[in-house]
């Protein structure tokens, strides 16, 4: 089983407006499938299922371009994401993004390491095509 799966992104915008939207957590509807909503530390994960509120805490530091992510569930169960907004140069970064195997619960949910990595790739997309046109 793996461990971990690393994504990317270059970014035709400067890190700072690619971080000020990513840190952003009641963005994530903007740019992932997996959030229907968020609102000060909650939210509502989008599921085959249908809906499941969760606890959402974000971690962010401006000065490291750090963005990590904690999603706990009604069973206690947790689930992480980590990345990082990094300068090419003044209008260009890449945003990168570490997803580890989801508990049991998430992985009912939203699916395998690998499901949910071929999901964030077309997110990444989005989010690319969404700063880009509005950054």
């Amino acid at each position: 089983m793996k461990n971990f799966e690393l994504k990317g992104i270059e970014l035709n915008v400067s890190r700072e407006t690619a971080f000020a939207f990513i840190a952003d957590a009641e963005k994530l509807p903007q740019w992932t499938n997996a959030f229907a909503s968020v609102t000060a530390g909650r939210a509502v994960m989008r599921t085959p299922d249908g809906e499941v509120s969760i606890d959402l805490a974000v971690e962010a530091s401006p000065g490291h371009g750090t963005v990590d992510w904690r999603m706990t569930f009604a069973d206690g169960s947790v689930a992480t994401a980590f990345s990082r907004v990094v300068e090419i140069d003044r209008d260009r970064c890449v945003f990168g993004i570490v997803l580890t195997p989801p508990p049991l619960a998430l992985e009912q949910i939203e699916g395998t390491l690998e499901s949910q990595s071929q999901a964030l790739e077309k997110e990444l997309r989005k989010l690319k095509k969404s700063l880009e046109s509005h950054g």
